[in-house]
């Protein structure tokens, strides 16, 4: 199975919570407990419905939408139990302003963790997101929290546990007949390992992580026999792809380990259950199950909510799962362009949160520069980047001073992380004129920071070989449309490097996979050049790029290869290039194209209905309408 899944997914939504389906039940030998399980997962520190990128309201972003499904989830059943899955204190502008020094003092409690605070959660895991701002701030962040938090499979350095691998819950219960017992719930969670490589510089010497799956298993035969129900908050995707061990997407094979009951999961922004986890072994996306155990993933940033309904029988003394539905509630419904909250806003929580909001679309606000010209995403997967343009040239700017002296060619990468992958609204589109913090937060919404490696010719083409593999295969003796992208890639693996230029030929097939696994001995980047001149497999180049790519996600692995890691984020690089250029002109030289096919061939693509305005400037795209869930299609010729 991919890693990924269609960016369509996302958008899959009901307009009510719909119970999806059940279990047989067991024949009762004792008192029967209906027991509503409820989670959230990738907050982001989506608190409000707000999205800081356009600086606009949001409904289908935000806890304070979600908290209200909550408490009428709550409201309707007798015994409810609240877990968030992680991702909570990063991924907006909000988080990167408490992040801030001086932001987070003592004794003040994050936004998101006050707001999480007002809704009870009875446990809850992290998230790798989590390590983003350092570990200091990650502990200084959750330290407020009401409720507790745990991990099995993170440890200090020296191989202590570095949260509590499980908590067991004490909880009274009411059952069906009215007697109230009291049973104990058994929490494990997890994060992906890989956090040591895409926070290697926070957690060098610090942290270290065991496989999702092996920790399970060291935990939960010790754990299950103490509790009565045993819950796995699993920050790690779905993928039924064969296991080898450290694997990003665990879930799938987390619940193969016997003991669980309920698993919950996230860390993939999708919705689960669903219609892309369908035809899968071992899934059932219609009643919600991996091999068997109940599940769900609520979206991201506070889009759904899941709802796992479980019967809990008491049978000779024990407590056992004989029946249950799983399902996911959204706060909001899209029907073409327009989205329609179903939910309205939670008051404790907008109180909760106020006064670091409003801080936020102040700092926000700041002007510190001015555009002479737009600047959009719109086509970035074409080759129109000129959003990619300003990151790179802000990223050549920063660092050069700082790998002085060198006689090694110095080229910069970016990737355009805003590309509709995840909705139709997630463009960049910077109009001429004042330019603000808030502008730069849009154009590079990570906190990665900047890193260069140096890198011989081979391994250029593999990093371009690794990006291309974005684009599908294309029949050139097909005049039918094609569409051009893999939906299974994300836009954020596409680097485009300045300095050089090249040719993808998308006729042939794509060298690398998911991860950067060699797929075939194929050639997509032809005519590779620097300053006019062929590149050669011994050519030595300085790339600039950012801590993620030079730790963990691209070709080159080599810890040798890792010349420059800059104290600085690439965002804080970007504004002090615009400060300090205060008129930004930006230059896009042409840095690649695709390679012309002879024949007359065609492909498709989807992009915002707001790109259309733009066609005046790519003749050879076109408009071919509506492509549903609010994108418009769009036809490129490649003859």
């Amino acid at each position: 199975m991919p890693q990924l899944l269609p960016r369509r997914a996302l958008l899959q939504s009901t307009a009510a919570l719909t119970v999806l389906a059940a279990t047989p039940a067991a024949a009762a030998t004792g008192a029967i407990i209906q027991l509503r399980l409820l989670e959230t997962s990738d907050l982001h520190t989506f608190d409000e419905n707000y999205d800081y990128f356009r600086d606009t309201p949001d409904n289908s972003v935000g806890l304070t939408k979600a908290a209200t499904l909550i408490r009428a989830a709550r409201a309707q059943a007798q015994n409810t139990l609240l877990f968030d899955n992680g991702d909570t204190i990063q991924g907006n502008p909000l988080a990167d302003y408490m992040a801030q020094p001086g932001n987070l003092p003592p004794g003040h409690i994050h936004p998101t963790i006050r707001a999480m605070n007002t809704l009870n959660y009875d446990a809850a895991t992290i998230g790798n997101h989590e390590f983003n701002y350092g570990l200091d701030f990650c502990t200084a962040a959750l330290s407020s929290a009401n409720f507790p938090f745990c991990s099995a499979n993170i440890l200090n350095a020296d191989g202590t546990p570095w949260l509590s691998p499980t908590l067991i819950l004490e909880r009274h219960f009411t059952a069906q007949d009215g007697s109230l017992h009291l049973l104990k719930i058994g929490v494990i969670g997890f994060v992906p390992p890989q956090i040591t490589n895409w926070d290697k510089a926070h957690l060098t010497g610090r942290l270290t992580t065991l496989d999702i799956v092996d920790a399970a298993q060291a935990h939960i035969p010790q754990l299950r026999p103490q509790v009565d129900l045993l819950i796995a908050l699993s920050h790690s995707g779905i993928s039924t792809a064969p296991r080898r061990g450290f694997d990003e997407n665990a879930s799938y094979y987390l619940a193969q380990i016997p003991g669980i009951d309920v698993i919950f999961t996230g860390h993939s922004h999708r919705v689960f259950p669903g219609p892309d986890y369908a035809g899968y072994d071992g899934i059932d996306a219609t009643t919600g199950t991996l091999n068997g155990i109940p599940a769900t993933m609520p979206g991201f940033w506070g889009s759904d909510l899941g709802i796992i309904d479980l019967t809990l029988t008491q049978q000779n003394g024990k407590w056992a799962v004989t029946s249950f539905t799983c399902a996911t509630q959204p706060i909001s419904q899209r029907s073409g362009h327009t989205v329609t909250p179903l939910a309205a806003n939670d008051p404790q929580v907008d109180s909760a949160v106020a006064q670091d909001h409003q801080k936020t679309l102040a700092w926000i606000r700041e002007p510190i520069g001015r555009l002479t010209q737009p600047l959009t995403s719109y086509f970035a997967l074409i080759g129109t980047e000129d959003s990619l343009a300003l990151v790179n040239a802000a990223q050549t700017w920063y660092a050069t001073p700082l790998l002085a002296p060198t006689n090694l060619p110095i080229l910069s990468a970016a990737a355009p992380f805003k590309e509709g992958y995840q909705s139709p609204d997630n463009y960049i589109d910077l109009s001429a004129g004042t330019i603000a913090i808030k502008d730069v937060a849009d154009l590079y919404m990570y906190p990665n920071t900047v890193a260069a490696l140096r890198v011989n010719g081979e391994q250029l083409q593999n990093w371009l070989e690794k990006s291309a593999e974005i684009f599908n295969q294309i029949d050139p003796e097909n005049p039918a449309p094609q569409p051009l992208l893999n939906r299974y890639v994300p836009s954020y693996v596409f680097d485009v490097i300045s300095g050089i230029t090249y040719e993808i030929d998308i006729t042939q097939p794509a060298r690398f996979g998911a991860h950067g696994k060699f797929k075939a001995y194929a050639n997509r980047i032809k005519n590779l050049r620097y300053n006019g001149t062929p590149i050669t497999a011994d050519q030595h180049f300085i790339v600039i790029t950012n801590n993620y790519r030079a730790d963990s996600g691209g070709i080159v692995h080599n810890p040798a290869a890792v010349i420059l890691r800059a104290p600085d984020q690439t965002r804080d690089a970007i504004i002090r290039y615009i400060m300090a250029e205060k008129t930004i002109t930006v230059a896009t030289p042409p840095v690649w194209s695709f390679t012309p096919i002879g024949a007359p061939v065609t492909v498709t693509f989807e992009s915002s209905p707001a790109a259309a305005r733009y066609l005046l400037q790519n003749k050879n795209i076109a408009s071919l309408g509506d492509a549903g869930n609010g994108y418009t299609q769009f036809a490129l010729s490649l003859s």
